[in-house]
């Protein structure tokens, strides 16, 4: 409920800081003393467009800032987590700036959100009712909710969504599969033949490394062995090879060792060095034992490499690309025949079809129950509210489809006179009939509404009388279960409050002299003084205030 409104620099208000309290409260004062200003500064806090001409006069910025106690709304304290938009635990704090340039700003708990973003917190807190405010009752997806939850519905729409999101799925998939149907089997019969292909090569690319270093070897091996033979002959096979020289030379430096020592570390290079160019004469004789001239082993390897060349230009990859190119043909064709047999999928849709069917009529069968009896409440409260010959109908209006809601739109239809056709509810063309239908409405399914403050902005026009106290008994009651705000010119809806605030406006104290509104809080003689001047106009008596004194204790 709401507990704290606060506003500042707005239209004729100077600075106002109010505290409510559960139950029914209303607000009386003279017209144009600025009682519907608290709703247009409520209905900022909750995310309405505001312009820079809502601003007081004179001054830089408006400021409207409204606490509600959220103790009693658990999904939206989870979604203000969820969104990061939490603050006080049960507490949720809703704040709108507007600045002389029109520029405005929004705050949820301190957090700078959106516009969206607050609507959608003020959605779950208040709803207003009134001949210049937007009403939820004319949104067809409100009807459809709040006739719901009234009905008891809840859990079934949750199961009806959730089978017509399958069926909508499984249709979608099956036209996916009839529209490219022809696409996949051409690409299908592609890469089958090209995975088959590839699989047919059995070619990896360790493979291409060693056909290149095996190629590069037999097709110059016959100089590979000039080479080795004449690496051969010079090393070691010749009366002059290099091993024959160095052995020469060291032995002479040996036979002069004694003569002078220093021929010693000469003498143990030679040695190691000797010893070096034998193991290298040793592997080079192994190299050329194993050196053959083999061309028929030259013309495989020469043939495998230009079935492996050709099958890369083919494809149009490096030939070390050829097995990365198989596994994605592989996977694409596996992707592929995933897609599933058409046959197949017209049995799960057809299948998925009926369940939801199934579901939509169990949830047609309540709502068909559950709207005669709501139309005949509404009616009924209807005839003691001023519209006697009113007609209220729940309209369960086929949808040829289906939707996710089930095989009807639900829409709320009304005919304020005898001989009128039914007609949906947002086209009701008075707006004092419109606010007391959506008060019958707001006060029969108030055990399942979800917004915990309602305001109505002279619900009472057009009537007076006995209905009129009708009407302010209608919200007394309903302010047993919810918090209620009420705008009333009518001394017999005002008499019903559980408390009263005068709304008065006054030249201000500053130089150039502006209009402010004030809101005062009434006390039982205030209220006696107030609703005697509702009755009796601009002179009062002593029966005036007698008769407003017998209104407050009958109501109280």
């Amino acid at each position: 409920m709401l507990k704290h409104l606060s506003i500042k620099d707005f239209v004729i208000v100077n600075q106002i800081t109010l505290d409510f309290k559960s139950g029914f409260t209303v607000f009386t004062g003279e017209t144009g003393a600025g009682k519907s200003i608290l709703i247009d500064a409520l209905s900022l806090a909750m995310g309405a467009r505001g312009d820079a001409n809502q601003i007081r006069h004179h001054c830089e910025r408006a400021e409207i800032s409204a606490m509600f106690d959220t103790s009693a709304l658990p999904k939206l304290e989870d979604w203000l987590k969820v969104n990061e938009l939490h603050g006080d635990p049960d507490t949720c704090l809703l704040r709108r700036i507007i600045d002389s340039s029109g520029r405005s700003r929004g705050f949820v708990n301190g957090h700078a959100v959106t516009l969206q973003q607050m609507r959608l917190v003020g959605e779950q807190l208040v709803d207003i009712h009134g001949q210049h405010a937007h009403q939820s009752l004319l949104n067809n997806e409100s009807q459809r909710t709040l006739f719901d939850a009234y009905a008891g519905n809840s859990a079934l729409v949750k199961v009806v969504a959730n089978a017509y999101q399958i069926w909508q799925q499984l249709n979608q998939q099956r036209l996916n599969w009839e529209q490219n149907a022809a696409d996949n089997q051409q690409e299908r019969e592609q890469l089958a033949w090209q995975s088959q292909e590839l699989k047919d090569l059995n070619f990896s690319a360790e493979e291409w490394q060693t056909l290149q270093v095996d190629h590069g070897r037999l097709s110059h091996v016959a100089s590979l062995l000039e080479a080795a033979e004449m690496g051969m002959e010079t090393l070691s096979e010749n009366d002059a090879s290099a091993i024959s020289q160095i052995n020469a030379v060291n032995h002479q430096l040996n036979n002069l060792q004694d003569y002078d020592p220093a021929l010693k570390a000469i003498i143990d290079q030679l040695d190691s060095a000797q010893a070096e160019l034998q193991e290298g004469i040793y592997e080079l004789k192994h190299y050329r034992q194993s050196l053959d001239l083999d061309p028929q082993l030259l013309q495989e390897t020469e043939t495998r490499m230009a079935d492996i060349l050709a099958a890369a230009r083919k494809h149009r990859v490096a030939p070390e690309e050829l097995p990365d190119l198989l596994e994605t043909s592989t996977q694409r064709l596996a992707a592929i025949g995933a897609g599933g047999n058409l046959d197949e999928l017209i049995k799960e849709e057809v299948a998925a079809k009926e369940v939801y069917l199934k579901q939509a009529k169990k949830l047609s069968v309540v709502r068909k129950k559950t709207g005669q009896l709501l139309s005949q409440l509404v009616s009924s409260s209807m005839h003691t509210l001023a519209m006697e010959e009113g007609q209220f109908a729940v309209a369960l209006l086929p949808l040829e489809q289906g939707a996710s809601y089930g095989l009807e739109q639900v829409e709320f239809q009304v005919a304020t006179h005898k001989g009128m056709p039914l007609r949906p509810l947002a086209k009701v063309v008075s707006g004092g009939e419109l606010s007391r239908i959506s008060l019958a409405i707001q006060v029969i399914t108030s055990q399942v509404g979800t917004a915990p403050t309602l305001i109505f902005d002279e619900v009472d026009a057009g009537i007076g009388g006995r209905v009129a106290e009708i009407v302010g008994e209608l919200l007394k009651k309903l302010g047993e279960t919810r918090q209620v705000l009420c705008i009333t010119h009518l001394p017999q809806v005002a008499a019903t409050g559980d408390q009263q605030w005068q709304v008065s406006k006054s030249p201000g104290q500053s130089k150039n002299k502006q209009v402010t509104s004030q809101i005062v809080v009434l006390d039982e003689s205030g209220r006696v003084e107030e609703i005697a001047r509702m009755l009796g106009g601009v002179k009062i008596t002593a029966t005036t205030r007698q008769h407003a004194t017998e209104m407050l204790q009958k109501h109280g």
